[in-house]
């Protein structure tokens, strides 16, 4: 099993907790962030359901498992203090080059479309996609 927290091992062992519709809610999450959530096998069947996933009912309980353990990641980082960081948009501080903006003609359709593997009257043919 995957190394979580001790809160987060506290919660799956079920103490402390209140049950809301499948999620299992903790009121002592770490630092007082609040209520971080178990996710048990009713709550992965509805959302596969939901997705329009098929599970072999072997697989629910592994996955509900699985799953807890990436809540349990998620939630250590309610543990890092992060008061004095800038959020970002980025990774990388960089901005984009930008063109003037200025009406053109565009494009010469007939250059264009000679691209395209099949045209017709001017319009590109694509096969259907949607029935």
């Amino acid at each position: 099993m995957a190394h979580v927290s001790a809160p987060f091992q506290a919660l799956s062992k079920g103490g402390g907790t209140h049950n809301r519709g499948g999620l299992i809610l903790n009121p002592d999450g770490p630092r007082g962030f609040g209520k971080f959530m178990s996710i048990d096998s009713a709550t992965v069947r509805k959302v596969a359901k939901l997705a329009h996933i098929k599970l072999a009912e072997e697989r629910i309980a592994p996955l509900a498992a699985e799953l807890n353990a990436i809540v349990g990641w998620i939630e250590q980082l309610n543990e890092l203090e992060t008061d004095h960081v800038a959020p970002m948009t980025s990774a990388v501080a960089a901005t984009l080059p930008l063109r003037e903006d200025v009406v053109t003609e565009g494009g010469d359709a007939s250059l264009i479309l000679a691209n395209a593997p099949q045209s017709r009257d001017g319009y590109f043919v694509v096969p259907k996609v949607v029935e």
